[in-house]
């Protein structure tokens, strides 16, 4: 076991750069790093972010990838501990969603991001804790329990990552991979005061991704740093043939183009800025980012998005709609829970997704079936349809006039376990994806990098857009965002 002085230095290592720099002195190794870890995970059981830990494999795993270190044979990941979100599928390895309704359910091959990382020496110590399905926006829908943010265990992580977001947070894993939808990744980064993002659509393959609305998800990397977020995109991104809308464009080397790009035209959301629902904490600080751009010699500049308004119902009538489909496969016949309470064959499909699916996953099957009856598909799935055509070629323009837009990554700090449930107002909690879903309806690359804390010490986050495939700008930039808010001292308390 190592003594306290080690554990000590291993508490402080948050990037592969150190982990590596270790390795290469000989003060660390990779097996070392594991039992830290899983130290870790145990001392903080109760911030329930991993469903399940794989302490002897990835103690296996560990010898195996030191083997190589040592012989010279090893990947560009070898020392990258990580965790899997509950809804990459990992080949002999349970995964549930998050649901009752799959569990028992073994995965009988990888995704293909998942692959890749393994390929490259990466070891997975577990999966981590998710909202049913993805379907949530603080983490409190799973099936296991509600994830808790260390900063303050009474609030809320963030979701649907939020498992994958705290493990990361809390020192339990070097990184984690989560998937964003509408802001998965990006806004519970942004509650845990991590780095989180979400490529453009198509750039990482979504085979092996149990999917919730298939047009908008996409796998993405949560780290300390903007370095690590790179290096696992870019072990990660590429065509696949076993998906279709993984995109052929050559993946550049993310990781080796981190350089400063010199002065950038920047736009934030004037609406955003001046909106009600923005909690002064996060207002203060996004001011106070926007100033210290300004004085680095960055144009920043107060634009309008007219269809502002339209984002949040035109991303839940397309996502509603694609679950709707996406999830009649989970009927019990198959694979999965059961209902023991059936008669017959209809009693089978009606008792097990009854009992099966939690009360947020019903409630979005329902929507997104009624959206898409004869009586309601052109009033509502259509429309929403061409609105997000719209939405899609305003960002798209407003980006040939800018460099990136900017804007808070969520409009409130991690709010309170029990606060904004779905049960009392959907609406409150639909309303935390407010600044997210555009980079997801349209399609485009986001990061969100931490901006500071609030008074109670709650994590705040900066979110930086950029144009479709244009993730090797948009990464240098967030490391100089994120680099800057620190040398400015932004990532201090701010007053509420």
């Amino acid at each position: 076991m190592m003594g306290s002085t080690a554990s000590v230095a291993l508490d402080s290592i948050r990037s592969l750069a150190e982990v590596r720099a270790g390795l290469a002195a000989g003060s660390l190794s990779c097996v070392a790093l594991v039992e830290h870890y899983l130290g870790r995970i145990e001392a903080n059981e109760h911030l329930n972010a991993f469903v399940e830990v794989y302490a002897d494999e990835a103690r296996r795993r560990a010898a195996e990838v030191d083997a190589r270190l040592a012989t010279g044979t090893a990947g560009r990941l070898a020392g990258m501990v990580i965790g899997l979100k509950d809804v990459l599928l990992h080949e002999g390895h349970r995964v549930q969603s998050g649901s009752k309704i799959l569990e028992g359910f073994t995965a009988l091959y990888s995704a293909t991001c998942v692959q890749r990382l393994l390929s490259e020496d990466a070891i997975v110590i577990g999966r981590q804790n998710c909202d049913e399905f993805a379907m949530g926006a603080s983490n409190e829908t799973s099936h296991f329990g509600p994830v808790r943010n260390a900063a303050d265990p009474a609030r809320v992580s963030g979701g649907s990552s939020g498992g994958s977001a705290v493990a990361v947070q809390a020192g339990l894993c070097l990184a984690s991979i989560g998937t964003d939808t509408g802001g998965s990744v990006r806004q519970p980064a942004a509650f845990c005061g991590v780095v989180g993002l979400k490529p453009t659509y198509g750039r990482v393959s979504r085979y092996g991704l149990i999917a919730y609305a298939s047009s908008f998800d996409q796998p993405g990397p949560i780290t300390h740093t903007v370095e690590d977020a790179a290096l696992l995109l870019e072990v990660m991104a590429g065509p696949d043939e076993f998906d279709a809308t993984a995109s052929l464009r050559e993946v550049p080397a993310y990781s080796a183009l981190l350089q400063p790009g010199g002065p950038r035209r920047l736009a934030y959301l004037r609406d955003a800025l001046e909106s009600k629902g923005l909690a002064p904490a996060v207002r203060t600080a996004f001011e106070r980012t926007l100033d210290a751009l300004r004085a680095a010699g960055h144009t920043v500049e107060a634009v309008d998005l007219p269809i502002l308004e339209y984002l949040v119902p035109t991303y839940y009538l397309l996502t509603t709609a694609e679950a709707s489909s996406n999830l009649s496969r989970f009927d019990g016949v198959k694979y999965g829970y059961r209902s023991p309470n059936a008669t017959d064959l209809e009693s089978l499909y009606k008792k097990t997704r009854a009992e099966g699916f939690g009360a947020e996953v019903q409630r979005r099957i329902i929507l997104g079936t009624f959206v898409l009856s004869a009586d309601y598909y052109d009033a509502y799935y259509t429309k929403a349809q061409r609105v997000r055509r719209l939405i899609r070629d305003q960002t798209a323009e407003l980006l040939t006039r800018y460099d990136f837009l900017l804007v808070p990554t969520a409009p409130t700090p991690a709010f309170g376990i029990g606060e904004n449930t779905a049960d009392k107002d959907p609406l409150a909690m639909y309303l935390a994806d407010i600044f997210t879903v555009q980079a997801s309806l349209a399609g485009v690359p986001a990061i969100s990098v931490p901006m500071g804390t609030d008074a109670a010490g709650l994590p705040l986050g900066l979110q930086l857009i950029g144009p479709a495939f244009g993730e090797a700008a948009l990464l240098a930039f967030a490391r100089e965002a994120h680099t800057l808010a620190a040398e400015l001292n932004v990532s201090e308390s701010v007053a509420p």
